[in-house]
């Protein structure tokens, strides 16, 4: 790996050692705390997302209030989708750790398959350095990782756990895909600099947003608005 590679490796993980405990106490203390949180999560999102469209000189009034109100629905979900699913007050705690486990599990590893095997992109016009092996490899990494919570917890059904996984896994590597073609379209390289290693909080919480966001609906389609997070992981 190039010295540069090098330095960016080790930037991603010294914010990653920062921010994931961060994340990880948040949900515990629950509450006030972590409102506040994905409050600042999502306040800061969209304040990258309005920077970036904001230097585009070829929009539209109409169009640049569109790509605006896109924006609040973007951010607020990143701010809605946690605190449903961690209003459960017997599972919500659990589900949040399968949920960071899985996504979290998903980028490290979709990152060293990559550049470890190479082979054909994924999408090369809109992100050129993702390839299908790191995408498998963020896809089965996830499963191990969702079965290990769920053995941990003792909570079972291991073919149910595995299939939710690997869905949440898919729909995390879209939401990254999503956000690369967003920057792409306005000329951005990241969304800002405010993480070392991974540009902005966009750029590091673009797959856990939309991974959270389908991990509420599943959760609040099968538990309601109150047992989200049994609705996720009780199967």
């Amino acid at each position: 790996m190039p010295r540069k590679g090098h330095r960016e490796l080790w930037l991603r993980v010294a914010s990653a050692a920062v921010l994931a405990p961060l994340a990880v106490v948040a949900a515990y203390l629950e509450g006030g705390w972590f409102i506040a949180f994905w409050l600042l999560a999502s306040a800061g999102i969209l304040w990258e997302w309005l920077a970036i469209v904001s230097r585009a000189r070829d929009l539209t009034p109409g169009g640049r209030a569109g790509w605006i109100a896109l924006g609040l629905a973007y951010a607020g979900t990143m701010l809605v989708a946690p605190v449903v699913l961690r209003a459960d007050p017997e599972f919500g705690f659990l589900a949040m750790i399968f949920l960071f486990a899985v996504v979290w599990v998903t980028d490290v590893v979709a990152y060293f398959a990559g550049r470890l095997l190479g082979g054909p992109k994924l999408w090369r016009k809109v992100s050129p350095n993702k390839t299908w092996s790191g995408a498998i490899g963020g896809a089965a990494g996830a499963v191990v990782a969702g079965l290990v919570v769920s053995t941990v917890a003792g909570i079972g059904n291991g073919p149910a756990i595995a299939a939710l996984s690997l869905v949440l896994s898919v729909v995390a590597q879209g939401g990254d895909l999503f956000e690369s073609a967003f920057k792409r379209r306005f000329g951005a390289k990241d969304a800002s600099h405010v993480i070392p290693g991974h540009g902005g909080l966009m750029d590091r919480l673009d797959g856990l947003l939309t991974a959270a966001l389908a991990a509420a609906v599943i959760g609040v389609a099968r538990g309601g608005l109150d047992g989200a997070g049994r609705g996720l992981i009780l199967w």
